[in-house]
């Protein structure tokens, strides 16, 4: 399953919210990328998120793959959308 998200923070997914989104990522047995035009990195590695560079109003898509794809891209939408970017 895949989803596109535009990225509303003023400071995109800093060293904070890429955590949150990281560990929320963590509890899922799926294997969830982030794609941007810059490349893709593991979800679950706040490294890999962060190395991204994601500024204010970038595109990301999150392409989820396994067994519980479906809640783990619910849950990314969920928090994407939330003040977690913030």
């Amino acid at each position: 399953m895949e989803k596109q998200f535009v990225i509303k923070s003023e400071n995109g997914l800093h060293a904070r919210p890429a955590g949150v989104l990281a560990k929320r990522a963590a509890d899922f047995k799926s294997s969830i990328e982030i794609q941007t035009s810059k490349g893709s990195a593991n979800a679950k590695s706040i490294m890999s998120v962060m190395a991204l560079g994601i500024v204010s109003g970038a595109t990301i898509k999150i392409v989820t793959e396994g067994e519980d794809e479906r809640e783990a891209l619910e849950a990314l939408e969920e928090l994407l959308t939330s003040n977690v970017s913030e």
